[in-house]
């Protein structure tokens, strides 16, 4: 292992035979949902970037535990840094679509998200040398507000989507979606696959990573997989940011409060819970988790003008 990784050592016996998901979204510091109102997409080039350093950590991470998993990928980044893509898929890891500049897809109309995630494809396909049949919308973005964004994957040939949290968040949110692998598209095969919840008390918790995994005591995340393994008989689908491994990322003081909260908490201990994470539980790729749960995957019924595709 790189000997400036931010991992710690130590080891972890796995606690469940299900191979669960792990994914990477692939987006700098700047980037994220949470300054989207005070950092313009105009003055991107000239941050500082740092997601290739936290990246090769990831990747070192990976190698040490012997698990591949998908990296859902900005293509703003992928244009800029096509060296990193390499290395990932070098390495036996999926490239997946993340859009192309995070841009949230009810944020488009139609014709203009496809038009996003067809310019993202062809730039991680060319820099990974990969098909992509993988998306994942940013924030969680596709809900019953955007159903035209499943048949637009659908039609330009992906395989599986990632982009529903079904949960009540005042981020994103879709709660009353399936809880596991749904087709949301009577005429298609495309299949979503949520991230994570687990039950508690009756209701639906988010369990699936990012900002709860850092700010939340590890044993819940212990506890919500192996609910979500051993009860559910499912596996889970987890997911974290390379920016989230890095307590000395720049600072945004004009954000607001509550979003510098929820972007800066818990840094300094995440590379450390990652680590236990992905020695805890087994892991793989988004791609065939997919495809294994396609075979047991649920009928989402969506109004009828909204899942006729486009003639």
């Amino acid at each position: 292992m790189n000997a400036h990784s931010p991992f710690p050592q130590e080891d972890s016996p796995k606690a469940s035979s299900i191979v669960n998901g792990l994914s990477v979204d692939v987006e700098d510091w700047f980037q994220v949902g949470a300054f989207e109102n005070v950092i313009e997409r105009a003055d991107w080039d000239g941050l500082a970037t740092r997601i290739e350093n936290n990246v090769a950590g990831i990747l070192d991470l990976f190698a040490e535990a012997d698990v591949k998993a998908t990296f859902f990928t900005l293509g703003w980044v992928a244009k800029r840094y096509p060296a990193m893509i390499r290395r990932i898929a070098d390495a036996g890891h999926e490239i997946a679509s993340h859009g192309y500049d995070h841009a949230r897809v009810f944020s488009f109309d139609r014709k203009s998200f496809g038009e996003d995630i067809r310019l993202a494809r062809e730039i991680l396909e060319d820099r990974s040398g990969q098909r992509v049949s993988g998306y994942r919308a940013p924030s969680f973005s596709i809900d019953r507000r955007t159903p035209w964004a499943f048949m637009e994957l659908a039609e330009q040939g992906y395989a599986y989507s990632s982009s529903v949290a079904p949960i009540t968040h005042d981020h994103y949110g879709w709660p009353d979606a399936p809880r596991f692998a749904f087709r949301p598209l009577p005429w298609s095969e495309l299949v979503d696959i949520p991230v994570t919840t687990a039950m508690l008390g009756g209701r639906r918790v988010a369990a699936g990573g990012g900002g709860f995994f850092r700010v939340l005591p590890y044993g819940f995340s212990r506890w919500a997989i192996r609910q979500v393994n051993r009860r559910d008989e499912r596996p889970a689908v987890f997911y974290f940011h390379p920016w989230e491994i890095d307590p000395q990322q720049p600072r945004v003081e004009n954000a607001p409060i509550r979003s510098r909260l929820r972007h800066y908490t818990g840094l300094e201990k995440m590379a450390g819970k990652l680590r236990d994470l992905v020695h805890e539980f087994n892991w793989g790729r988004m791609d065939a988790l997919a495809h294994r749960e396609a075979k047991r995957a649920v009928d989402l019924i969506l109004p009828e003008p909204d899942v006729e595709p486009a003639q």
